[in-house]
């Protein structure tokens, strides 16, 4: 390890301890190449989430979602988007998880069409993690990629045949702390994207494949006309041709939903789809409208993708991105394979191919999956129904969606088991991202940051307007606080007293209701929680 404390030149600073290996990854060139492209759009990045704020003001004064007048030109035009390469046209079933190198590993080897390896909400953002991200899928395209298990000694390796590799960078909201220029950190995302662009563009082509990207949490056209310039500025400054990064938008904020068609031309010579990024989405929505008592949703595991505004998103999504010539993929389902309980895996596989026949059925070109196990589920749902390698053809012309579609509120119950499981999951999910691990398999679901953020949001939400309990109590503060206090001595129950000292789950505790009492809802609880992360 050595302790890399210094000035790159007069303006950089890195403050981070790094291995010899993560050496290799930043360099002075490699440096040199993001800071150019933090000093070329840095100032963007800050207009653009001033400008999430004011709208932030805008909906919170009473001012309804609804589509642009002022691009209704780019909506009704006749345009497609560039065509896709060969090796993103069929995309049936896409794993997902951290970039870590065993999982890397595992998810390539998988049988997957695509993974997307995340450096977003699947990641605590610690600067181990952030760099040693880097220095695996630089292997990873490399074909050099292995891990030796610590304890049972079994090895690692990449199959001959692979799924394809997309990544995905932080969001525009997020910063990394241990790089400054002129004192100030610089953007997460351009780090993730610059970095992984400058050392493995050119292998990947010379592989037949691609720089491709996840691109996370855009809200708005400007969003990704920002992305647009990075891209043609990487290339430009590598001598790479126009349009060879190819782009996938996570159509997950409830503002991008107003906004497919536009998002879509903005990266039209670089984006091959939009992905309808569910968590996320519902994150967004519930978050968006907090303030307003029309908008109380009920409890998460009742807003599922067959309530109307989420049915009419996923739909408009199919039928904008066709119309394009853009891929349409599905979202993930939280469930993940039970063991020990055949009757209780049953329940998820189940729900896991329910879910997959209606995009399939829908029009989606595939899917996510979140663990190994669901692959063989999806990948026969999407056989079965999609026998092409994509159905873009399926224009869907049946589609008709409103603002009003788009905006109404889920219908169900807040429950008292409602109410505790949206604690005790805001709890385990922060203990385990402050300890490093940003993927957690919580009561038999996978979850990441989004669902956390479902969760405490939604509790924020009850309290300031006073919801009422499906037993006819109303959610106050002191209901909140009684059944706080009883998950979390519960959950010290369950872990044993050992590990609740040892682990993070006071401060996660802590964290978590800080949050959801304070008088302002805050945009993302991982700003606050990133001060916490070495």
């Amino acid at each position: 390890m050595k302790q890399l404390h210094t000035q790159i030149d007069e303006a950089i600073e890195v403050q981070a301890p790094l291995t010899d290996e993560q050496l290799q990854i930043v360099t002075a060139e490699a440096l040199h190449f993001v800071i150019d492209l933090q000093k070329e759009f840095g100032a963007r990045v800050k207009t653009v989430l001033k400008h999430r704020q004011i709208r932030k003001q805008e909906i919170n004064q009473g001012k309804k979602l609804n589509f642009r007048e002022d691009t209704k030109d780019i909506r009704q035009g006749e345009w497609k988007v560039a065509p896709i390469p060969k090796d993103l046209q069929d995309r049936r079933v896409e794993i997902t998880g951290p970039a870590e190198r065993k999982m890397i590993i595992n998810a390539l080897n998988s049988g997957a069409k695509v993974f997307m390896a995340d450096i977003e909400d699947s990641l605590s953002p610690g600067w181990e993690n952030i760099f040693n991200a880097q220095v695996d899928l630089r292997d990873a395209v490399n074909k050099t990629i292995t891990y030796t298990h610590p304890e049972t000694g079994k090895e690692y390796k990449l199959n001959d045949k692979t799924a394809v590799l997309i990544v995905r960078p932080r969001g525009w909201h997020l910063q990394e702390k241990h790089i400054l220029l002129d004192g100030q950190p610089i953007s997460g995302a351009l780090l993730d994207f610059g970095l992984y662009f400058y050392h493995n563009a050119k292998t990947l082509l010379k592989n037949g494949t691609g720089p491709y990207f996840y691109l996370p949490k855009l809200e708005s056209y400007e969003e990704a006309q920002l992305w647009n310039d990075v891209f043609v500025s990487a290339q430009n400054t590598l001598g790479l041709p126009a349009g060879t990064i190819k782009a996938t938008v996570l159509i997950e904020t409830i503002n991008a939903a107003f906004e497919m068609d536009e998002i879509l031309y903005a990266l039209k010579d670089h984006i091959v789809a939009q992905n309808a990024g569910r968590w996320d989405y519902i994150f967004s929505y519930i978050k968006k409208h907090a303030n307003n008592p029309e908008f109380i949703c009920p409890e998460r595991g009742q807003i599922t993708m067959t309530q109307h505004f989420l049915r009419s998103y996923s739909q408009l999504l199919i039928q904008t991105c066709h119309k394009r010539g853009a891929l349409a993929m599905g979202g993930m389902s939280a469930f993940i394979p039970v063991k020990g309980d055949d009757a209780a895996n049953k329940k998820a596989m189940d729900s896991v191919k329910k879910d997959k026949e209606r995009e399939a059925g829908d029009g989606h070109d595939g899917t996510w999956v979140a663990h190994p196990g669901l692959i063989p589920v999806a990948m026969e749902v999407f056989d079965r129904l999609m026998p092409t390698p994509n159905q873009r053809d399926n224009l869907r012309p049946d589609v008709k969606v409103s603002n009003d579609d788009l905006l109404q509120v889920p219908e169900g119950t807040i429950t008292e088991g409602g109410i505790r499981n949206n604690i005790a999951v805001a709890i385990y999910y922060i203990e385990a991202w402050l300890g490093g691990n940003g993927c957690v398999p919580i009561f038999n679901l996978m979850e990441d940051a989004a669902t956390a953020e479902i969760s405490r949001t939604q509790l924020w939400q009850w309290i300031r307007h006073s919801a009422t309990c499906d037993d006819g109590r109303t959610i106050d503060k002191k209901l909140f606080s009684d059944l706080f206090e009883e998950e979390l001595a519960g959950i010290k129950q369950v872990v044993g007293e050992e590990a609740f000292s040892r682990g993070n789950f006071s401060e996660a505790g802590e964290l978590m209701k800080n949050l959801v009492l304070q008088d302002e809802l805050e945009d993302f609880l991982t700003i606050g929680a990133y001060n916490s992360l070495g």
